[in-house]
């Protein structure tokens, strides 16, 4: 959602990661006070409005629940900061996450009855999941992952493309897209 947000209005993601701008005077003992909206001028209500756009661009990504979370925050800044702590919650609680994960993607086979595109996805799933969480791999690790984890039936495939490809260039749509080929192959013999 981060890059969602910068992308559309920087300024508006300043606005959700610093607070709102409040338009404010000087008084006559030179302190700084807030304005009353009575006092705005035409700037005071450009900022107003990017405060209200940057509430309305987090309002418009949530969903029912989410929403009755940050129903009652002041700021986009409140509201920013109640969904980071929902889903991203302390360190601790995102290491556990990214702990839980680790296992399921060093466990992570595919089964004899799964096919290469459901087996990429429950994958994908998992290595973004990791990802989002500051856990990131590079392609070559996830192309050697991807070819341990295939079953048995698939050994003459993954020593095939072991001996012939450069694991340092291949990509996991070249490897996905050749296993796919492979599956089709070894599918209409089998009928």
């Amino acid at each position: 959602m981060e890059n969602y947000i910068q992308a559309e209005d920087y300024e508006l993601w300043m606005l959700i990661k610093n607070g709102p701008l409040i338009p404010t005077k000087v008084i006559e003992d030179g302190s700084i006070v807030h304005k009353k909206p009575e006092e705005f001028n035409v700037e005071d209500f450009k900022i107003m409005e990017k405060n209200a756009k940057a509430k309305k661009l987090l309002y418009s990504g949530l969903g029912p629940d989410e929403y009755t979370r940050i129903s009652e925050c002041e700021s986009a800044k409140d509201i920013w900061d109640a969904l980071q702590v929902a889903y991203e919650s302390t360190n601790q609680a995102k290491q556990s996450q990214i702990d839980l994960l680790m296992k399921k993607y060093e466990l992570f086979e595919m089964s004899d009855r799964k096919t290469v595109m459901e087996m990429y996805t429950r994958f994908t799933h998992i290595t973004n999941e990791l990802k989002s969480l500051g856990k990131s791999f590079t392609t070559e690790e996830l192309v050697r992952k991807i070819l341990r984890f295939l079953p048995q039936l698939w050994k003459a495939k993954v020593i095939a493309i072991q001996e012939v490809k450069d694991m340092k260039k291949i990509t996991l749509d070249e490897l996905i897209g050749n296993f796919q080929t492979y599956e089709l192959r070894r599918n209409s013999q089998q009928k």
